[in-house]
């Protein structure tokens, strides 16, 4: 009892709680520069709000009150940038009127220099002072973004002008520069792409193997055809929601370099987009994409762009004159809004530079999950099957025979009983090695699997404890050692069908479900078999010794018919667990 209570402390205390990306909160500062929600979508034209100030001029010490209205909206951001470079950083400062509604941001460093929400309530109207630095411009402009629901919403509206006393008017009204630029509306695709030139004149990963989106529709397929300043690249995959791959310095998701073809209203939606830890992408600045195009067909997304090699202007995007681990996945969306991807990414074994042509594969599970999953199947399927098979019908078959001084049976069940033990232990640590912690995403699997690890533990100290065969706690003991095995086993059994299809592993549905059911039926049917040929030898042993039959070493006869026969099922059973592991082992590889 104090093993499982301390296991389950470890356990606990190695919960980590996954981070989730919100923007609802109105902490956007990484839209300090453009300004531009991160939600994917194309700006709307005609602004239906209005900001007004109380007044055109300021000078030091000043302070002006700042009105945002309109239509009801979930969701603003609010600058002061100077007249002369619209593109440059926020002005000045602002005082909060109302901070339930709105807070206050900082922008390179200026804090308090950017005004945004709190929350998605609905609001028509905000109000905030601005504040003007020492070392103000002559004039500066307010610009403001308005998000009315997810997918509408305006970007950079320009706002009043003010300007310090003396100043002439202006003579034209002020611009920004191409930096500021949006994106083309993807086109459509005038035919679908295929594999034809990877390796040779293009890189391309593809899942599975050497597959071709033009004839495969279950094909993951994404190239980069690498020319002297910019990559023309395509990519391809069944999604019901949303395809994407990114370009990561590891094989961890955070601070990566992604893109995305996300399903909206029957198009298709395309935006780079930054990967911060396991949160929802934050998508970005699609002007650094162009001649983007879509097709979408029979659940088939094919999505292709070009962008240039290097962008030194936006720190995140990466430079394609290095070599990056690529990721590939897909997943829901809805409205535009992507959920979790269904499966774990495909990601490439190494890095590679795109530049170069190749073509090559990736895995979907990572190698630390492969190694814990086959470690169990070989641990709870093979061994201890084996070893409560041989403790409780092989008994008799090696009477006399030993094994480093005990009986054969029994030091046969000890080393693949303690084996287990040993494989569980290690395969145990390696998902909190590969999740930094507990995993909130596993279901109940990981439950099981630590009270399995309890267990297995306990056996063998309650094994070390086990009375003598004569003594009174001798019955006490069977029967706490089978219960707590028999627990064991069918939570393993449970771990394993819950393990089976968790992301990290996810074997192929439904052939692995009805594999291990395969697999139970198999180990029932043997057991029934022994247990049914154990009750007849038996019975004919009592025949024999009522009927009092004067033939020497008669019963001793049959016990050894007996004995062969259990001899050839133990046989035929080991093959056919071993059948049953090595395809699970296989598909563990394959993944």
């Amino acid at each position: 009892m104090m093993l499982q209570v301390a296991a389950l402390i470890v356990a606990l205390s190695c919960v980590l709680l996954d981070p989730v990306a919100s923007y609802a909160n109105g902490r956007v500062t990484r839209a300090c520069d453009s300004m531009r929600p991160q939600h994917g979508h194309q700006a709307q034209d005609s602004p239906k709000h209005n900001l007004t100030v109380d007044k055109t001029t300021f000078k030091a010490g000043d302070r002006i009150k700042v009105t945002l209205s309109g239509t009801r909206f979930e969701g603003f951001f609010l600058q002061a940038r100077d007249v002369e470079n619209l593109d440059g950083a926020a002005v000045g400062s602002f005082t909060l009127i109302d901070a339930e509604e709105s807070q206050l941001l900082t922008c390179h460093d200026a804090q308090d220099s950017a005004v945004s929400h709190t929350s998605k309530s609905r609001k028509t109207q905000i109000e905030a002072y601005w504040n003007p630095p020492i070392n103000a411009p002559q004039r500066i402009q307010f610009r403001f973004s308005v998000v009315e629901k997810y997918k509408i919403y305006w970007v950079m509206i320009p706002g009043p002008i003010v300007s310090q006393p003396n100043v002439p008017p202006l003579t034209k009204p002020p611009q920004t520069s191409g930096a500021t630029r949006t994106s083309q509306a993807p086109s459509h695709l005038t035919k679908p792409f295929n594999s034809t030139g990877c390796g040779v004149s293009k890189f391309c990963v593809t899942n599975p193997s050497a597959c071709d989106p033009q004839t495969d529709p279950k094909c993951f397929f994404l190239s980069f055809k690498a020319e002297e300043d910019s990559a023309l690249i395509e990519m391809s995959g069944p999604g019901e929601g949303y395809i994407s791959f990114a370009l990561s310095h590891d094989q961890w998701m955070g601070e990566d370099d992604a893109y995305l073809c996300v399903i909206e209203d029957q198009q298709v939606q395309i935006n780079p987009a930054v990967l911060s830890g396991r949160t929802n992408p934050a998508f970005d600045d699609e002007a650094v994409l162009r001649d983007m195009a879509w097709s979408l067909a029979d659940g088939v997304i094919q999505c292709t762009f070009r962008r240039d090699i290097r962008l030194p202007l936006n720190k995140n995007r990466f430079d394609l004159n290095s070599p990056y681990y690529i990721f590939l996945a897909n997943g829901e969306a809805r409205d535009g809004l992507i959920s979790r991807h269904n499966l774990q990414p495909l990601i490439t074994s190494s890095k590679y530079n795109i530049r170069f042509p190749e073509t090559v594969g990736g895995s979907r599970s990572p190698l630390i999950i492969k190694a814990h999953g086959a470690l169990m199947f070989v641990a709870w399927m093979t061994m201890v099957s084996i070893g409560v098979l041989v403790a409780r019908f092989f008994k008799p078959v090696w009477p006399d025979r030993t094994l480093f001084g005990e009986k054969v049976w029994f030091q046969l069940h000890r080393i693949l009983m303690a084996s287990t033990v040993v494989l569980t232990c290690i395969a145990f640590v390696l998902p909190f090695i590969y999740r930094g912690g507990w995993s909130n995403r596993a279901g109940y699997h990981p439950y099981f699997g630590c009270i399995v690890m309890a267990l297995a533990i306990l056996q063998p100290i309650v094994a070390v404890l086990r009375p003598p065969p004569n003594s009174i706690r001798r019955p006490l003991f069977n029967w706490a050692h089978w219960s707590t095995g028999t627990t064991a086993r069918i939570l393993a059994v449970a771990a394993m069908f819950l393990g089976m299809d968790v992301q990290a592993l996810n074997l192929p549905d439904p052939w692995d479900t009805y594999t291990l059911i395969g697999f139970i039926l198999w180990h029932v049917v043997v057991d029934i078999l022994l247990e049914i040929h154990g009750y007849f030898i038996l019975n004919k042993a009592e025949i024999f010794e009522e009927d009092r039959i004067e033939i020497l070493h008669s019963v001793s006869l049959v016990s050894t018919a007996g004995h062969t026969f259990k001899k050839v099922v133990l046989t035929i059973y080991i093959c056919g667990n071993l059948a049953f592991l090595v395809t699970f082992l296989a598909a563990v590889y394959q993944i």
